[in-house]
Order: structure tokens, then sequence, then C-alpha cells
């Protein structure tokens, strides 16, 4: 992760928490990029111009183990570009945008473009289909290619001061977070019922016994992110949940779990 970028007299633009932050663990920058990549269908693409000059593009894609299946006309600059020079990348946005867009997740991967051949062709081409529908009038055109994008780097941005990069072998191993994607309206109701049981995780393991208020912005397999109002400033802290769950239905009874130890002894 950035170390903080501090303000100009290089004092923390946000405060540090007083007590241990009781358990840490979250998904790893593999972990989010893959699901990223698997929360849409659209990206920039990057591709090489024959002048040697940067040229991106929109594109739409399909996942074959997390590599980006693209389905390119070569009468677009990008497919001729593809053909000529294989390097690329694809930049990828998460599509629950928050309202400032630069606190929002986002990754690129970097590799090399490449028509795949025999059954991983057809596995390619399905897998195209079944993310863009909307392909079928036209993957099978004289001038369409299919390709996969061989991931060769990954570089995952969650927001102000997240961020962290991955290699080919991470992420080829790294899964979807499950929890992620399906979170929303139970993330909508911890904030607005479970004010007290937020603050009470922030102050008991979250590493903030002085915060005045905390809001859930995020929950994964291994827990919560909360953001929290302390006199000494806004900050976000992580809390973990005591065991990781594996699927949305689960995520309730891992909250419960987390405010009753979190809850001040009488």
């Amino acid at each position: 992760m950035a170390l903080d970028h501090g303000d100009p007299g290089d004092a923390p633009s946000t405060p540090p928490p007083l007590t241990p932050i009781m358990n840490t663990t979250r998904p790893t920058a593999a972990d989010e990029a893959r699901t990223v990549a698997a929360a849409t269908n659209t990206a920039t693409l990057a591709t090489l111009s024959a002048d040697g000059g940067p040229w991106a593009s929109f594109v739409t894609y399909g996942l074959l183990e997390g590599q980006p299946v693209l389905c390119v006309s070569r009468m677009a600059e990008h497919g001729r570009n593809l053909a000529a020079d294989p390097r690329a990348s694809v930049s990828i946005v998460t599509p629950d945008l928050p309202e400032d867009p630069l606190a929002g997740t986002r990754l690129t991967l970097a590799g090399i473009a490449e028509r795949p051949e025999g059954a991983e062709a057809m596995a390619a081409r399905e897998a195209h289909l079944a993310a863009v529908p909307a392909a079928k009038t036209y993957i099978d055109f004289s001038d369409f290619t299919v390709w996969v994008v061989r991931v060769q780097r990954v570089r995952w941005v969650g927001g102000y001061g997240r961020m962290d990069s991955a290699t080919a072998e991470e992420y080829a191993a790294a899964q979807v977070d499950p929890i992620i994607p399906a979170a929303a309206r139970a993330i909508a109701h911890l904030n607005d019922d479970h004010a007290v049981a937020l603050l009470d995780m922030a102050h008991a393991r979250g590493g903030y016994p002085d915060a005045t208020a905390a809001i859930c912005e995020r929950a994964d397999r291994f827990g919560l992110d909360l953001r929290v109002t302390t006199p000494r400033g806004i900050a976000v802290t992580r809390v973990g949940y005591l065991e990781p769950i594996h699927a949305i239905a689960e995520l309730r009874a891992a909250t419960v779990e987390l405010a009753r130890a979190s809850k001040p002894e009488a």
C-alpha cells in the first residue's frame, strides 16, 4: 500500500490508530483485481499504433480464467494495432463508482494479446459471448478476431492511498471475492440501522477508541472497511470478522458476531 501523501509540512493527513487493529486481513491485490475484472464487461484497451504512439479505445470483454477475451475488428485501429504489435493493456473501472470517481476502484492488466487456437479458441469465444451477448451478431464476421490478453502485470487501485501490484502468477491463482459485488444492501442496512455497533467495532477492534462516528464503506470475505470520524480528523480502518466468510448469506451472522465481540462491558 502506498505511503500517506502527507501535507506540505510532512504531517500525516489522516490520524493514525491509537490502539492495535485486531485483524487487518483483506483480499490480496490479485483477488481485488479479479473481483473488479469480473464485475463488468467494458474496458479501455491501450495498444501501440504504427508510429509507436499510444492508442486508447473502448472495448468489451469476457474472461477466460481471469484473462480478458477481446473481439475486435481489423477495420478498427486497435484491431490493426494488435495484429502488428501484440503488446497491450486493459484498464477496467468498477461499475459502482462513488461521487468522487478517483476514490473508486480500478485496475490495469498489461500483457500480450494472442489468438487462441483449438479448444481454447472455442472456450474464449464462449467466454466473450457469455459476457457480451450482443457480440453474437458480429463475432463470426471475417474481419473480427478473438484475442486473449495473457496478463503479465497487474496494478490495482482501491481509491486514495490504496494500491498495489500483482504478478501474473498471483493473478492467475487469485479468486473473485464473493462478498464485494453483493454487499451494497447489507452495507446500507449497517449504516442506517446499526451505527452504534459500527462505532463499537471502531473503538474495540479498529484502533480508534476516540472515534465519534463510523460508517461502513465496504464488506469483503474477510471484514469491513470503516470510515471513522475522530477529534483528530477522519480515517479509514479495518475490522476483520472473527472468521472469514464464503457467501453473502453469511455476512449478517459475521457482523452480528463482530458487534457482540465489540460491545463494551457493562
